[in-house]
């Protein structure tokens, strides 16, 4: 099999983490990313993002995701973090219902940042923690149904559900994505071009592009 380098991928989204501040956002991100866990991570300070790439139908999409603080002091970077993003994962801690009951205000916001064709998952994170949990897995799904969202339960220190739930929103992203390129139609012309970006959006917006070849060795 032929070895693919990192830098060798057919897509490139852009996916924000999103949610209050010590839902577990970060613990998700290295989870998936390097899969590791820390129990004594510390909030975040601004911006932080770690990429992966993962194959969808044969294609290599490389995900870049966007961690930030929850703390209202950092709200201020808001739009310099949506732009660009085609996904969000919107996360919420079970055992903390003011968290649950912020995420309609999270999603009123990223809904004012970004492409209505975003696609969004709500994540009910901590589901280790069982004989806390304050929020029931009925009242996520129905907010999910209600908004149109995907929805999960995931637990970032058991590993559960993060490499689906990631799966998940890049595979729906690929889908949302190569309509919006087949809508375009079989004119090489239309096509877009390497560093092009398919989704709508500003011309700052850099991610959710499909490479097309450029130099072969």
């Amino acid at each position: 099999m032929a070895y693919r380098s990192d830098e060798d991928y057919d897509y490139l989204f852009k996916v924000v983490l999103i949610g209050d501040s010590g839902v577990g956002k970060s613990n998700l991100l290295s989870r998936f990313t390097r899969n590791e866990f820390s129990l004594e991570s510390k909030s975040t300070i601004g911006v932080e993002f770690a990429t992966r790439s993962i194959n969808v139908d044969g294609k290599l999409v490389k995900a870049q995701i966007w961690d930030t603080a929850g703390q209202e002091r950092y709200r201020a970077i808001t739009s310099a973090y949506y732009r660009g993003a085609v996904g969000a994962l919107l996360v919420y801690d079970i055992t903390r219902p003011v968290t649950y009951e912020n995420v309609e205000r999270w999603l009123k916001e990223l809904k004012d940042h970004t492409d209505s064709n975003i696609v969004v998952m709500l994540v009910g994170n901590k589901s280790d923690l069982r004989h806390l949990r304050a929020v029931s897995t009925e009242d996520g799904q129905a907010f999910s149904e209600r908004e149109g969202l995907y929805f999960m339960e995931t637990s970032a220190l058991e590993s559960t559900n993060v490499e689906n739930a990631f799966k998940q929103i890049l595979t729906q992203i690929y889908r949302v994505v190569s309509k919006k390129a087949l809508d375009v139609g079989e004119d090489p012309s239309a096509a877009p071009a390497k560093g092009q970006t398919i989704n709508v959006g500003g011309k700052d917006d850099v991610t959710a592009t499909k490479k097309v070849g450029c130099c072969s060795a």
